[in-house]
């Protein structure tokens, strides 16, 4: 079986996107800081039929998530698709007016060095595979800008841009790398934001392997 590893994995968008790939015939691993969260994902994917697995590593510390992602590989096998959408509610967002390098530099290490860390470790076997796919999701401030989110939206921005060049280099070997961008109220009760919805349209990106990028867009206004 195909294996799907998700770094971030949470009770929301994180557990529909296992739903949506299981669907697909895949496995998965969940990779997220709280052991008992991911205990808990992981009884309620195996009670709807869906082999799960849980492997505890914590994106601001480098060397557990490849510890991690080492131990997958290790005990599950290869890596087919990776997909990166962690998020941290102790690292606070700022206003543009406000971002200085004490507030910024650890919204890029989180973001951009945690994706550097998590997408390093499985591009060399993806590469020598010739196949595999990894998956980016951001708000959607990383596309169009949101002054109250000064900081979050310059480390998302340059997330998506090293996604986006990923995709321009790996594409002729065979690795697919897209992002997607959500600006939504996720289960904020538009139709078209419910995480399940949202999941189905990140798992359209993989089955169809072509777009480099999706701006989901799904609010009421």
């Amino acid at each position: 079986m195909p294996l799907l590893t998700i770094v971030g994995a949470g009770p929301g968008l994180g557990l529909e996107i296992a739903r949506a790939f299981a669907r697909r015939g895949f496995d998965v691993a969940l990779v997220a800081r709280t052991q008992a969260r991911l205990d808990s994902l992981v009884e309620t994917l195996m009670s709807e039929g869906i082999t799960a697995h849980a492997f505890a590593a914590d994106i601001s510390r480098p060397d557990s998530v490849t510890e991690a992602l080492r131990a997958i590989k290790d005990t599950l096998g290869p890596i087919d698709v990776l997909e990166f959408s962690p998020a941290d509610p102790s690292l606070a967002p700022v206003d543009v007016l406000d971002v200085t390098m004490e507030n910024l530099q650890p919204q890029i290490d989180f973001y951009l060095g945690g994706a550097l860390t998590a997408v390093g470790a499985v591009l060399p076997d993806m590469i020598a595979a010739g196949e595999g796919t990894v998956l980016v999701v951001t708000g959607g401030g990383s596309i169009n800008p949101m002054p109250f989110l000064g900081n979050v939206n310059i480390a998302a921005a340059g997330l998506r841009n090293w996604t986006l060049n990923l995709h321009n280099a790996l594409q002729p070997k065979g690795v697919y790398v897209a992002h997607m961008g959500i600006t939504a109220l996720i289960g904020g009760g538009h139709p078209d934001a419910e995480p399940e919805v949202i999941a189905e349209a990140l798992a359209r990106l993989h089955d169809e392997r072509r777009q480099p990028e999706l701006h989901y867009v799904a609010y009421n206004g």
